[in-house]
């Protein structure tokens, strides 16, 4: 075996550091703009920083968007990020917008769940509602709550209002929306994910009224509700963990049903496993005429932290929306649709 002479090995040891710091970082340089969507790779934040906010949702507010987030650890979850873009390829980060309780008991404490948070505006009492799925800490998925959040400011921070069972239904996977008249309705999985239903908001978003209605009983989840053409659609997924399966969407005329089936949107490679990823959310797209961007996670269970954002554009071909799987793309992609 060869040996070092005494001068060789202090050189080797003095460079030692050096090296350590070279290793490759989550971090790309602060500068880098990005002008495409690239599905699945590595997105930074303008800080260089990887986006951390996942199973989320989009709010426009003036002319610029917040998406909304689960801050997820390698197996933790440490409350909701937020991040503001004027284009959608670069975001800024603006911190944390509802952080756990340090109160033990509280019903957000640290290591509770807070899943799939959607934040929408009320212009009534102008202030902005955050929706999620809330577990409580150490009960596993015991909990089934929804849990609400207000703030005066899209960035936050959110006070914590309540959580509760609505209308007595378990409620997991949810999603929000809101109707051209102002009504708001929470969308979300229940009976242990059996059945998927729809309830209509009160006027201040802040709890369910009594209209509840079970849209269809088909073991769905993860919900993300959209409108364009006088119809409502429905993309959902199949209930396998963290585990990747079929996509399915549903069509309707009204929010209430019947809603009808119309198959897988997904088309392409690794289709039938929705490119890996899962529904979250379909983004309208500002000042463009049908044009919306589905919104999916590529959950990595040994380190959530690192699942991956899948951002498509929606096509329709004969009034049903299609997504294909694309390597890059931008906006322009919906000039070629016009």
């Amino acid at each position: 075996m060869p040996t070092l002479s005494s001068a060789t090995l202090a050189l080797a040891l003095l460079l030692a550091p050096a090296l350590v710091v070279a290793q490759p970082s989550s971090s790309a340089p602060a500068k880098t703009k990005n002008t495409s969507f690239k599905p699945g790779e590595l997105w930074y934040d303008t800080d260089g920083n990887l986006i951390n906010a996942h199973g989320g949702g989009v709010l426009l507010v003036g002319k610029t968007y917040y998406w909304y987030g689960e801050k997820r650890a390698q197996h933790q979850e440490q409350g909701v990020t937020v991040y503001s873009s004027k284009d959608l390829y670069n975001w800024k980060y603006e911190g944390v917008a509802l952080t756990p309780s340090a109160d033990p008991q509280h019903d957000i404490a640290a290591g509770c769940l807070m899943e799939r948070p959607k934040v929408i505006y009320n212009a009534k009492t102008k202030q902005y509602v955050m929706w999620f799925h809330l577990e409580l800490k150490g009960q596993g998925y015991k909990a089934a709550r929804a849990g609400v959040a207000v703030s005066d400011k899209p960035t936050g921070p959110f006070r914590y209002v309540s959580s509760f069972r609505p209308n007595g239904h378990m409620s997991r996977d949810m999603g929000l929306f809101v109707d051209d008249d102002g009504a708001a309705y929470h969308v979300y999985s229940s009976r242990e994910n059996y059945d998927l239903r729809l309830a209509r908001l009160s006027d201040d978003y802040l709890t369910a009224t009594a209209q509840d209605t079970m849209l269809f009983s088909n073991h769905r989840e993860a919900p993300a509700l959209f409108k364009t053409g006088g119809k409502y659609y429905l993309i959902t997924s199949g209930c396998t963990g963290w585990d990747p399966n079929e996509a399915s969407v549903h069509v309707a005329t009204s929010l209430l049903g019947p809603w009808q089936p119309l198959g897988d949107p997904i088309t392409g490679p690794n289709a039938k496993l929705t490119f890996g990823g899962q529904s979250t959310y379909v983004l309208p797209v500002a000042g463009r005429k049908d044009a919306f961007i589905f919104m999916a996670d590529r959950w990595n269970p040994k380190d959530l932290k690192d699942s991956r954002y899948l951002w498509l554009p929606v096509q329709f071909k004969n009034n049903q929306p299609s997504i294909k799987w694309l390597d890059a793309w931008d906006l322009t992609f919906f000039n070629k649709q016009l």
